[in-house]
């Protein structure tokens, strides 16, 4: 499981980057400013890294398993605050475009990692039965 879930999260992070990076061209927008580049690569890397604490101690702390979840989230919030709002808000406010930049390869993650935390749960309560 935690190899789909690598290349899964690989996969989609990369089509939705050069998506992402198509709308801001089709648009006429700059495509790799606000951070683009760095919020696709740590928001890929905590994905990693949280489901990798989760699966190795799903066993272990298969009752915690709701808050360490809570506990990744919260995780990426603080990086998002230390890494990205400094200079998100530098100018006083917080555009459209610099929110997608941190928001969409956030919530690919969220996505894999809630699917993925929800299927590995499902396999410890059918092995324990």
């Amino acid at each position: 499981m935690p190899t789909q879930f690598y290349l899964l999260l690989a996969l989609l992070l990369l089509l939705s980057f050069g998506l992402h990076i198509w709308i801001l061209s089709y648009r006429g927008l700059p495509i790799f400013d606000h951070l683009i580049i760095r919020s696709y690569v740590v928001n890929a890397l905590l994905a990693a890294a949280i489901f990798f604490l989760l699966y190795r101690y799903r066993k272990k702390l298969k009752s915690q398993m709701g808050f360490l979840f809570m506990g990744g989230s919260f995780l990426k919030f603080i990086f998002f605050f230390l890494l990205f709002y400094p200079t998100y808000k530098s100018d006083g406010k917080m555009s459209g475009l610099e929110f997608a930049s941190f928001f969409v390869p956030y919530l690919v993650c969220l996505f894999l990692e809630t699917f993925f935390t929800s299927k590995m749960l499902k396999n410890l309560d059918e092995s324990t039965k």
